[in-house]
């Protein structure tokens, strides 16, 4: 229980406490204090009504002892009443561009032009969406030992450049604002495929990044990539009760009851994206609009078989033209299978298989296999989907994939 509740409540804690203590290394710190006075306390006296406003108040007691430790307490005091009288003056007067939300205030932090654009995707999935080093390095593609030192060096460097606990309006909003739609997009991702573990997914972090995406949109109503990653988050987040049997096992796609699709995040999601057209730049649609048009595709079919193939296949090809990474072609490649056939998605796959960034992504031999099966080339088929379970460290993914590569009749 502890535990658990620790991993839903984590980022808000190590908020509350950024507040206080202007320092997100502390910090996270003083939230693992609090996550040991739990596992002391609760056994003996039970487990709270409010677990995560226990571990809360517990952080802030220990971020509030610390700062009395550091200053004088008089000194703190004016510094508090100073905060106050600002906090009233807000009150009084309020600022329509302002949010008051820790949370989003992490973000932003965390994604601070002073950070490299790696370590602030690094560390804002370790302090808003608890991941653990593998997970982000398998998120991010890159090496754990890499992903390790990238969070250490940012919290360092937060804490030795002052960067304040804030939303930035202006300039510097707009010029963090594309790190922290990527943070965003990626803590919906761990939860929507969890990399590792029991559990398929985390709802958790899906519906902390869907509730980041809504207070941005209200945050900057102007900007059309704010509310295309919006309708992303809510049409992807729209299958989710779908998207597992009642045991926790995957559901491919094709497979899913679509009456059990949410359809009231379905046409949240829908309305996002019209938003989000109404107010494309001269440009075109950028990668989040474009790929929360092809969810719109997938949620508008009543039936699998009635996907509009030939159009997700089209914006795939203006998706990769716009950012190119090997992750989109191997999903083009996909969308091409099933508008042109399996042979034409499996050349676009092999023209990626070597790329450096897929050589561990588990998703590689499992979409090859998919197609080398549907080419009646078996043999082949179930030794991609054996190898992807070997890549794969989440369990109900492994089990899935080991049940593929065994065949009818197998385990």
């Amino acid at each position: 229980m502890v535990e658990t509740v620790f991993r839903m409540e984590a980022a808000r804690i190590i908020a509350a406490v950024t507040r206080i203590v202007r320092d997100v290394g502390i910090a996270e710190e003083l939230a693992q204090d609090a996550l040991v006075a739990a596992l002391e306390s609760w056994p003996r006296s039970g487990v709270p009504d409010r677990p995560g406003a226990w571990l809360t108040v517990a952080a802030r007691r220990r971020a509030v002892d610390l700062v009395r430790r550091r200053e004088t307490y008089a000194r703190k005091l004016e510094e508090v009443g100073r905060g106050a009288a600002s906090a009233h003056e807000r009150e009084a007067d309020p600022d329509p561009d302002d949010i008051d939300d820790d949370l989003l205030r992490l973000v932003f932090m965390s994604c601070h032009p002073v950070l490299s654009a790696e370590a602030r995707v690094a560390l804002t999935l370790r302090l808003l969406g608890g991941l653990t080093t593998a997970e982000i390095a398998r998120a991010v593609l890159a090496p754990e030992a890499t992903v390790a030192q990238r969070v250490v060096r940012a919290k360092r460097t937060l804490a030795t450049s002052g960067v304040a606990f804030e939303v930035p309006g202006g300039p510097d909003r707009e010029a963090r604002l594309g790190s922290v739609l990527e943070v965003i997009y990626l803590i919906f991702n761990e939860g929507y495929a969890a990399t590792a573990g029991a559990d398929h997914l985390r709802p958790g972090l899906c519906e902390d990044a869907l509730r980041l995406a809504r207070v941005l949109q209200a945050l900057m109503p102007k900007e059309p990539e704010v509310h295309g990653l919006a309708a992303l988050l809510e049409l992807q987040a729209s299958r989710t009760a779908a998207r597992t049997t009642p045991d926790g096992a995957p559901v491919l796609l094709k497979d899913q009851h679509r009456g059990r699709w949410n359809r009231l995040l379905i046409r949240r999601g829908f309305t996002a994206l019209a938003r989000a057209e109404t107010a494309l730049p001269v440009g075109g649609p950028g990668p989040y609009v474009l790929q929360a048009a092809i969810a719109a595709c997938h949620a508008r079919a009543h039936r699998y078989q009635d996907t509009d193939w030939p159009r997700i296949a089209t914006l795939y090809g203006l998706l990769a033209a716009r950012t190119p990474s090997p992750v989109i072609e191997l999903n083009r490649a996909v969308a091409v299978s099933m508008a042109e056939g399996p042979a034409a998605g499996l050349a676009l796959v092999d023209a990626v298989a070597d790329a450096p960034a897929l050589r561990a992504y588990h998703l590689l031999p499992s979409v090859r296999g998919d197609l080398l099966e549907r080419l009646g080339r078996t043999a082949e088929a179930r030794a991609e989907f054996a190898r992807a379970a070997d890549l794969t460290r989440n369990e109900r993914e492994r089990a899935y994939l080991r049940a593929r590569a065994s065949g009818p009749g197998g385990p």
